[in-house]
């Protein structure tokens, strides 16, 4: 499913976010601390996970339109 331009925006902003804590984490493993550079990057990626997984206020009316949408609609694949 498309994420249309404010999911774009909101993934391109964690991004943003998490590719210097990334960075950070590589030269911390680099110069030796490898724990605090694993913990560096497991946060960079909960970061982006964190922001695709979960539900946020505004995307719950959508995924009721959709659902409700599903079960009044059919599409051209069901008529077949």
């Amino acid at each position: 499913m498309s994420k249309g331009l404010i999911g774009t925006l909101q993934f391109a902003a964690s991004v943003v976010v998490a590719v210097p804590v990334a960075a950070f984490g590589l030269f911390k493993f680099a110069e030796g601390a490898p724990l605090l550079g694993v913990l560096f990057l497991a946060l960079a990626v909960g970061v982006v996970v964190f922001e695709e997984a979960i539900t946020s206020p505004t995307d719950i009316p959508a995924a009721i339109l959709e659902r409700v949408g599903g079960r009044v609609v059919e599409t051209p694949e069901d008529e077949e």
